[in-house]
């Protein structure tokens, strides 16, 4: 859940990185928190966690990691998780890293492949360098999603894509959706390589950048690799997730013909009927208060821990349970009755509507629509801004960096400048110098990423202008803000495991909203303009940040950064026609995803909205955002801040172990906005699993737990694809299956 946190551990399974609105700080994940400590503590009693780690001996050299084999097997599992992020993010704006997954499953297939020793390609030595080749590629073609379950539909849904034309479907602008899917990927590719050095060996130490995930994907590849004992823990490892994903994989295809009995369990829609169709059970059923086996969300309430899962359960009931009763209570918003000419369900409403807002009283979806994303913001600006002073100290060392390599250039053509000579001493004396242990032959060569960035810059300019109408100064500016908000979110991520791509989106959409205001834009063209930059900062911040993850795994394990390079430029190469190509599966299969006027739909679409809210608020003076919902929105905003600043400055010391109660007010934002309280149930039942699990069977924890959940996350989401196929083929659950025990005969 990009969101947003996931703490050092040998093993901590798949990534949750906040990627769209849906992806908010989880601050107190104190669960994980302090297995963690222990983990790193232990491991920097033996390991120097700032340079290479200490390989064993009996491992043959490898003279050449990069193989088809490892690149092949990574683009296809990376593909199994970008499709999973799809689905995924599209039902609650969650998205995943492919890292861990690549990892352990790359080492159970490779591991298989390398005995056929006399296959060519096929067979041949396999160790713990090309298996962090086979991550790196998994990383890069699992990526980019976060665009298609927020931005992207977001353009649709506001009908921006082409206000003054017929109605279209992304399968008509598929052109347009490729170019700036490619814009994305490659920009963040290649403006973060010169800086591999910066954050991984000058300054690493100097700002504490640990890099949680990418440390623990290492320390997993290397203890997989360590014999035969790490051997058999590996196979454990694999074998627990090869049966999560197979398992959650059959029981989503399932479930699509039987939905009412393997996966929503509507338990007051069940009492509604027994009891003879009495309105007050079918009163809390239409506040969506039933309970989804959802693999994936079980799965996610595993990883995340029972801090940021109570929060988000806290905020479904604070929203559904509530605030959302009241308002309609008190007439301030009202719910539409679903079928009010059939006495057995004449008291199922939806209180989900965006339709026709300022016509009358509002959903409470809207209503809530505003707070939830006004915290969403302050909490991932507040956390961002409390870390100025290391954000201040690399901004220096970059700058000392810089002075220092233009001094070395100066000296090599037998020219000198005190300027940047003494400004390039300051970084020699600053910094706790760490060998580079990859030789200048192994290192990304200065052209491939100088032509690169300076042909995708090019492009950049050209594709706004012609496809976006976006004035050649404007995509400077996105290109711009995208790099600068790759580098702050590179550096928090690094310290916090807590990519704010929520916050360099919106920053990018309010920089944008302000440089459009007075510039003579129609509303929609501002609201078009507005997505596609926040799309640019968040997918250039989300690849930069993968690779810059990448470099830190490789650089623990002794891979050469070019092979890395090279294995993530063929993944993310993968992503850039596969991510848009599923995008249009699923919204062929389910056009509710762009199109607003549908009133039920497979999908909660939570990203879009609030993206689609931010982009209104910032371009559109006639906006309506009930006063009521405003103030409230204020209030809790300022409330989340000053939470945020308690936290960092008075509950040290003595006092952080207070830090564990308090509330995740980014989680609590989020059930906000998804429409329902649903998710939030079954992430709290995951992370209640993990808590009993990690309790009484810490062994078996630290082997399966994390991967058991990314199995889970990864089966579902590759089951629903199947299910988009399914029904674009006109042979799913609606046509073949039973949708008996479910409300009104529909789930």
């Amino acid at each position: 859940m990009s969101s947003e946190k996931t703490e050092v551990h040998a093993d901590p399974g798949t990534n949750m990185r906040p990627f769209a609105e849906s992806n908010p700080p989880m601050e107190n994940t104190e669960d994980v928190k302090d297995d963690i400590k222990v983990e790193v503590d232990e491991a920097e009693e033996e390991l120097d966690l700032y340079r290479p780690l200490p390989m064993d001996p009996n491992i043959p050299y490898e003279g050449n990691p990069l193989t088809i084999r490892a690149v092949v097997v990574g683009c296809i599992l990376g593909a199994l998780v970008n499709a999973s992020n799809l689905y995924l993010g599209l039902k609650t704006g969650f998205t995943f890293s492919a890292s861990m997954f690549g990892a352990i499953f790359g080492y159970g297939i490779l591991r298989v492949m390398s005995k056929a020793e006399r296959v060519p390609i096929i067979g041949g030595l396999f160790g713990p360098q090309e298996n962090s080749i086979v991550q790196a590629a998994a990383t890069g073609a699992g990526g980019i999603a976060g665009i298609f379950v927020a931005g992207i539909p977001a353009l649709y849904q506001l009908n921006v894509m082409h206000p003054d034309g017929p109605a279209r479907s992304p399968r008509d602008d598929i052109g347009a959706i490729f170019t700036i899917t490619l814009v994305c990927s490659f920009l963040g590719l290649f403006f973060v390589t010169p800086l591999r050095k910066f954050f991984i060996i000058h300054v690493a130490r100097e700002l504490k950048l640990m890099f949680p995930t990418p440390t623990a994907t290492a320390l997993t590849i290397r203890s997989m690799h360590a014999g035969a004992a790490g051997s058999i823990e590996a196979m454990k490892k694999l074998k627990g997730l090869g049966l999560a994903f197979v398992s959650a994989f059959i029981h989503r295809i399932a479930s699509y013909y039987a939905v009412g009995i393997l996966y929503d369990w509507h338990v007051f829609t069940w009492i509604h009927i027994w009891s003879g169709y009495t309105s007050w059970a079918l009163n809390i059923e239409s506040w969506g208060w039933y309970f989804e086996w959802t693999p994936a969300f079980i799965g996610s309430g595993i990883l995340i821990g029972l801090n940021p899962a109570i929060s988000m359960f806290i905020g479904g009931v604070l929203a559904w349970g509530l605030i959302g009763p009241l308002l309609v209570h008190y007439g301030v918003c009202i719910g539409i009755q679903l079928a009010p000419d059939d006495p057995k369900w004449d008291s199922m409403y939806s209180f989900a509507s965006l339709k026709d807002l300022g016509k009358g009283p509002p959903s409470p979806r809207y209503w809530l629509l505003w707070p939830g994303v006004m915290v969403m913001v302050c909490c991932s600006m507040a956390e961002l801004v409390i870390q100025y002073k290391v954000i201040g100290v690399g901004i220096k060392a970059l700058w000392n960096h810089g002075c220092a390599s233009i001094n070395s250039m100066l000296i090599g053509r037998g020219k000198s400048s005190a300027f940047f000579a003494k400004h390039g001493a300051e970084r020699q004396k600053a910094e706790d110098v760490i060998e580079d242990p990859s030789t200048p032959d192994e290192q990304v060569k200065h052209w491939m990423w100088t032509l690169g960035l300076l042909v995708t810059i090019v492009a950049a300019i050209l594709i706004f202008h012609f496809q976006w109408e976006m004035h050649p100064g404007l995509t400077i500016l996105a290109v711009i803000l995208a790099i600068l908000f790759s580098f702050l979110a590179i550096q928090i991520g690094a310290v916090t495991d807590n990519t704010p791509l929520t916050a360099a989106s919106k920053a990018s959409q309010l920089v944008f909203g302000a440089a459009t205001s007075s510039s003579g834009f129609s509303v929609a063209h501002a609201q078009k303009l507005n997505l596609v930059a926040g799309g640019l900062a968040s997918g250039g911040a989300d690849v930069a940040t993968s690779l810059t993850s990448d470099f830190r795994t490789g650089f623990l394990l002794g891979t050469p950064p070019i092979k890395q390079w090279i294995a993530q430029a063929f993944g993310t190469f993968i992503a850039v026609w596969l991510a848009p190509g599923l995008f249009v599966l699923f919204t062929s299969a389910y056009p509710c995803i762009y199109d607003s006027s549908y009133t039920k739909c497979a999908f909660a679409i939570p990203s879009v909205s609030a993206w689609a809210a931010v982009a209104r608020a910032v371009t559109d003076p006639t906006v309506s955002i009930p006063k009521t919902s405003g103030i409230f929105a204020i209030v809790m905003g300022i409330f989340s801040v000053a939470q945020v600043v308690f936290r960092h400055y008075y509950l040290v010391g003595s006092r952080e172990k207070y830090r564990a109660y308090l509330p995740n007010w980014g989680a609590i934002a989020l059930s906000w906005v998804i429409p329902a309280p649903v998710f939030a149930n079954a992430a709290l039942l995951g992370a209640i699993i993990a808590a009993i699990w990690r309790k009484y069977k810490a062994e078996s924890w630290d082997i399966y737990g994390y991967a058991v959940a990314a199995g889970l996350i990864a089966g579902e989401g590759l089951g629903g694809v199947v299910g988009a196929v399914l029904t674009l083929a006109g042979v799913d659950g609606s046509v073949k299956g039973t949708q008996i025990a479910c409300p009104m005969l529909e789930c």
